[in-house]
């Protein structure tokens, strides 16, 4: 069997390691523009915020071992040309610019994603940055060392981020946004008012429910214009978001409008023994129970290990995801899984929520801190579609529980009364994961 893999991020490198796991004999050819692999871009702003030991270790695979491994990596090479039908690939050497023909049994597509840049004036400014790969890494690292000041653009998880890490470390932040305040698509209100007092407090100017419209060079630095006003800064930052890479493959398979690859539960595109896999593909998102698009690295790892399993038979199938996923700002962090009352009314989803506060473990001990919580559940069926959890003590698995609820189809009903221990050390006698359900089965019955 020879197989192709056009892309070796996440989805690409974790279809490569388990298809040759499965089928040791296949002849895997991966292709790479770039000469890194398995990069994790979420640890762009803390290397910006001197907070990683080094970053050689933001690479959890190499061309190298992946090569040892059996696997055939032609880095620095960039797929021109694909006839998915007929698995036949045009690819070429950049450095040399030669190019190969070849055909496959098997093609798998991990191109994963490509950052938003609108066609603005001055976007392309060597003053403007991007934030998404190891290059852009290097970039911002070597360039925020001895600024002042910065703009950043997209308060979602990768602009809050970068905002935050730069304020820590002295710069002067201004943070722009289309939407009303912060982390508006990933939280709801109660959870980003709370992000948005710590960045007043840390001194960035939040400059919200503005579009840009324009970039300009100026003698000392960069100027950005919204319909709203004018901020100058040494730098500008964009963190805008991400679209599926998927260009050279439009017209050949299914997609969703943005071009997100469509795939069956196996990961498998309406073309035969055609893959796709990670930010160049869609979901099943478990809350909606509809498929989607969430680029998310979690998402990229399980769906390239499924494409290695389903590549030759189709034995397991996709189980969803719920898009969970963290944040840690200013030291409070959150911990969040599916949906809020106010996307899931976006997304065609009758829902309601309930958020509490209350200390993670009993007052006698010497020490305890509050957590805010809550849950999110569809009307009627009671079946539990989101949950957030936010503190200073570590929430992260709360959200990964609510995960397994929404995963499960599990109600609020059965949630409020699930089995949780309690140690004084660790907890309350009713976990507040409980506590927030029964104030769910509460509401829900008035």
């Amino acid at each position: 069997m020879k197989v192709a893999v056009i892309g070796a991020t996440h989805a690409g490198v974790f279809a490569a390691k388990q298809t040759k796991a499965e089928h040791p004999d296949a002849q895997i050819d991966v292709f790479e523009k770039n000469h890194t692999v398995s990069f994790l871009s979420c640890g762009i702003a803390l290397w910006i915020g001197d907070h990683v030991s080094s970053p050689s270790k933001m690479f959890y695979e190499s061309p190298e071992s992946l090569t040892e491994q059996g696997i055939t990596m032609h880095m620095g090479t960039e797929v021109t040309e694909a006839d998915l039908a007929a698995k036949h690939l045009v690819y070429k050497d950049l450095a040399s610019g030669k190019e190969t023909a070849a055909d496959y049994d098997k093609i798998v597509i991990t191109t994963g994603s490509k950052a938003i840049k609108p066609n603005l004036p001055g976007i392309y400014s060597d003053k403007v940055f991007d934030s998404k790969n190891w290059d852009n890494a290097n970039e911002l690292k070597e360039a925020t060392s001895d600024i002042k000041s910065a703009i950043v653009i997209g308060a979602g998880y990768i602009g809050a981020e970068l905002a935050e890490q730069l304020s820590v470390t002295g710069k002067k932040v201004t943070l722009i946004d289309g939407l009303d305040r912060v982390l508006a698509k990933n939280t709801s209100e109660d959870f980003s008012s709370r992000f948005q007092e710590e960045y007043k407090k840390h001194g960035v100017e939040l400059e919200l429910n503005q579009m840009v419209s324009s970039f300009e060079d100026t003698e000392n630095g960069v100027k950005v214009t919204t319909d709203k006003g004018t901020y100058e800064a040494d730098i500008a930052i964009l963190g805008i978001g991400f679209l599926p890479n998927t260009g050279l493959f439009k017209g050949q398979v299914d997609m969703l409008k943005n071009g997100a690859i469509e795939t069956n539960e196996y990961m498998e595109t309406s073309v035969p023994d055609v893959f796709a896999a990670g930010d160049a593909a869609t979901v099943f998102y478990n809350p909606t129970e509809k498929y989607d698009y969430i680029p998310l690295a979690t998402n990229a790892v399980r769906q390239g290990i499924l494409v290695g399993k389903n590549i030759e038979n189709k034995s397991v199938a996709y189980q969803g995801t719920q898009a969970t996923s963290a944040v840690e700002l200013y030291d409070l962090a959150y911990a969040a899984t599916g949906l809020t009352k106010e996307s899931a009314a976006m997304k065609g989803v009758d829902a309601e929520s309930v958020t509490i506060s209350e200390d993670y473990r009993p007052d006698f001990m010497l020490s305890t801190t509050e957590v805010q919580a809550s849950l999110t559940w569809e009307k009627g069926t009671g079946r539990i579609v989101g949950g957030a959890f936010m503190s200073k003590h570590d929430i992260s698995q709360a959200a990964n529980l609510v995960s397994l609820a929404i995963e499960n189809k599990m109600t609020i009903d059965q949630l409020s009364m699930t089995d949780f221990f309690f140690q004084p050390n660790f907890g309350q006698p009713i976990n507040y994961v409980s506590s927030v359900a029964m104030a769910a089965v509460a509401k829900a019955s008035k």
